[in-house]
């Protein structure tokens, strides 16, 4: 059963889409970028302070269904530099255990919404 899932506590859909939906036991985010879930202004000039953003807007979203980090079982990170990953690495390791950190690709792309510098996404389970 779908259920659509959504809070204040992370940025609104700019788009014909949801935060996340929950199937069953299974949460599948849309792609966080690093908007500022209040004012709506995004956070830009420092890719650390970025991904913090966008790991913040996942934790909301997570914690709207009760679960948290620990049940993330895939990741997909999209990158426009892929010369930021170590420092994006280094923000997004500070939210998972490496012994059970989830299943994860990242990518460089041409582009993103609004033309920040990572999006992710996640997909969750109980």
């Amino acid at each position: 059963m779908k259920k659509i899932i959504r809070t204040g506590k992370a940025p609104a859909p700019i788009g014909p889409y949801n935060q996340a939906i929950l199937n069953r036991s299974t949460l599948y985010t849309s792609g966080q970028i690093a908007m500022h879930p209040e004012t709506g202004e995004l956070v830009t000039g420092d890719i650390k302070k970025e991904t913090e953003q966008v790991m913040q807007n996942l934790k909301a979203i997570l914690e709207e269904v009760g679960m948290t980090f620990d049940n993330v079982i895939k990741t997909t990170i999209f990158l426009s530099n892929m010369k930021t990953f170590e420092q994006v690495n280094e923000v997004y390791g500070n939210y998972f255990d490496e012994d059970t950190a989830p299943a994860r690709e990242t990518v460089e792309v041409a582009a993103l919404p609004k033309y920040v510098n990572v999006e992710i996404s996640v997909i969750a389970a109980e």
